[in-house]
């Protein structure tokens, strides 16, 4: 199912819509203020494993990012930030970053891994923003493309993401065109931070 939903002037009652697929364990595809992603509920083991699923890998091996409504909820999901890194967040998001950060005992729970790092996004993206708030607790997200793929046509336009996604997920969100480029990627997991993927997000470490 597509449906589209206006970034300036949100409907809730489409708003519901994605409310009601990620609480029923489903897969929803949505823009964010980089690539359009692909995520579920974080609270819904089904739903990650279905997600691993669509990806081709084992939920153990997924590397998923968890997309937050504010930085007051990373507490759970990430240790103890340091002060300089915890003012580069405030600075940087909202915005088109993923920090990879280190995580806590809950994502080793949630994955069925002992992964020790979790990338962390809140998107400067009203859409996905108000879908995160009103659902209570992160989506896990990953990107429609393989980090070794080219991002074409089919990855920003939502009629082409339809076309090939419409029978694998649950609901579409129409949010406009995407950005070809994806989010920048900035560890801070050693004591200081450092650019892994430049991106579309510009920033001074």
């Amino acid at each position: 199912m597509l449906i589209e939903i206006n970034d300036s002037n949100i409907d809730q009652r489409l708003i519901d819509q994605a409310l009601k697929a990620l609480n029923k364990g489903g897969i929803i595809i949505f823009p964010t203020d980089s690539v359009y992603a692909m995520g579920c509920n974080l609270n819904n083991k089904k739903a990650l494993n279905k997600l691993a699923t669509l990806k081709g890998i084992k939920l153990k091996k997924a590397n998923f990012s968890i997309i937050c409504s504010d930085i007051s909820n990373l507490s759970e999901y990430v240790k103890h930030i340091d002060r300089p890194t915890f003012k580069m967040l405030n600075r940087a998001l909202p915005g088109p970053f993923t920090f990879i950060l280190n995580a806590t005992n809950e994502i080793t729970k949630l994955f069925d891994t002992n992964r020790k790092e979790i990338g962390i996004r809140i998107p400067d993206n009203n859409i996905i923003k108000t879908i995160v708030e009103q659902l209570g607790n992160p989506i896990a997200t990953t990107s429609l493309h393989d980090d070794e793929d080219e991002i074409l046509d089919y990855f920003i336009d939502p009629y082409e993401i339809y076309e090939r996604y419409d029978s694998k997920v649950d609901l579409i969100i129409d949010g406009g065109y995407g950005n070809l480029e994806p989010s920048t990627v900035i560890k801070c997991t050693d004591g200081y931070c450092e650019i892994i993927r430049q991106g579309v997000g510009e920033i001074d470490l």
